[in-house]
């Protein structure tokens, strides 16, 4: 039996987090190359320098916890390691990638029930 091919919204799935890595990565590298750090009270300081990047900081780490607790509620049963994969990807690569990923590896892990 062949496997079949990905459907196309899998394929956007993987493109948006293509564009994710790079999108976000490249602000992140000239961040890091420039001096910035992981270290909180350095991070927290540089992503609230102003209402903009506070609004944009807040939806996103908001955003992303609800995503954590979406994949613990749904892939923990099953796998817990495997959560916890997909979290530290969100929360240390991005949501931007992790939410795209999880959601083009979901659809395929769930397309033989169908």
């Amino acid at each position: 039996m062949t496997t079949p091919p990905p459907k196309p919204i899998t394929r956007w799935y993987l493109a948006l987090a293509l564009a994710g890595l790079v999108g976000t990565w490249l602000f992140n590298l000239q961040y890091f190359l420039s001096g910035g750090s992981v270290a909180p009270d350095r991070f927290w300081a540089d992503a609230m320098v102003n209402p903009l990047t506070s609004a944009i900081t807040v939806d996103v780490y908001l955003s992303a916890l609800v995503f954590a607790v979406w994949v613990w509620r749904e892939t923990a049963p099953l796998s817990r390691w495997r959560a916890l994969a997909w979290i530290a990807l969100c929360f240390g690569v991005g949501l931007a990638v992790a939410l795209p990923l999880y959601l083009a590896h979901r659809g395929v892990a769930i397309a033989p029930r169908r």
